[in-house]
Order: C-alpha cells, then sequence, then structure tokens
C-alpha cells in the first residue's frame, strides 16, 4: 500500500471537533464523508471508524462500498453504506461519538480495495481487518473530536 487517500468532510475538518448532531447528544446520524486519490483498480471501498481513546471503540464499519462513490451523504448508514458491520454499541450501522468523559478522537478510516469482501451484514471489526488482508491499495483518514456538553 504505496497511495494516501484523501479523507474530508463538509461537517468537520481535521483535528477539529465533530457537531453533535452526528452524536449520541443529537440525531446520531453519519456525517458526510469525501474522499479522493482512488488508485487505478479501486473496486471497492470500507470505512473503519473508531474511538483510540476508548481502547479502539468501533463506532461504524462498512465494506463493499461502491467503486465509483466517491464519499458517503450525511446520514448514508443504513441506506448506501455498503455492507454494514456491527458496532460496539451492539448494532449495525453508524453510532456517533458518546465519550464517558472528556473529549475523545473519532478516526474515520476509508481504504480503496482491489477488489469487494463480500462480507454479510453484521460483521465485526476483526473478520473487516482480517478481509482486508493483502486487498488495500490505498488508505486515509480524517479524525475528528468530540466532547459532550462543550
Amino acid at each position: 500500500m504505496n497511495d494516501a487517500l484523501n479523507v474530508t468532510s463538509s461537517a468537520f475538518a481535521e483535528g477539529e471537533g465533530i457537531p453533535s448532531r452526528f452524536t449520541c447528544d443529537g440525531d446520531d446520524v453519519s456525517p458526510p464523508l469525501a474522499w479522493s486519490g482512488s488508485p487505478e483498480g479501486t473496486a471497492a471501498y470500507a470505512l473503519i471508524v473508531d474511538d483510540p481513546d476508548a481502547r479502539g471503540w468501533i463506532h461504524w464499519l462498512a465494506s463493499d462500498i461502491p467503486a465509483d462513490q466517491p464519499g458517503l451523504d450525511e446520514g448514508a448508514s443504513g441506506s448506501s453504506a455498503g455492507a454494514e458491520g456491527r458496532n460496539d454499541f451492539g448494532r449495525t450501522g453508524h453510532g456517533g461519538p458518546c465519550p464517558p468523559s472528556g473529549t475523545h478522537r473519532y478516526a474515520f478510516e476509508v481504504f480503496a480495495l482491489s477488489e469487494p469482501l463480500g462480507l454479510a451484514p453484521g460483521f465485526s471489526a476483526d473478520e473487516l481487518r482480517a478481509a482486508l488482508e493483502g486487498k488495500v491499495l490505498a488508505s486515509g483518514r480524517l479524525t475528528g473530536t468530540y466532547q459532550r456538553g462543550g
């Protein structure tokens, strides 16, 4: 994997605060994401959103996002985000930031894949990571922060 994707959101910039609309304190909808710089041969995308400040708590997993889709619209979880995995809240799809205390970081990592993964909905983070082995052409990350009540 030599290439890097540029991952952005119209809702927040790298290292900035995630608006409460996308968290457990708001509507808990998935934020809009966009990516560019996909290498030739990209057949699909995958997404892992986790909280590195909570031992990698999984907030959202998606695989087999179509190759011709340069991002995800706001609220794409449950509709156009490909096959979605089970987050650490115990449900399939997006679960927004909801830190118990302090400010946490949330990493939105997108992977350009050489082939679709074919995972059944409800897959785990471990299953997704194992399926990514040898299929990642490029990846990129956008990190936002959130603190409840602030």
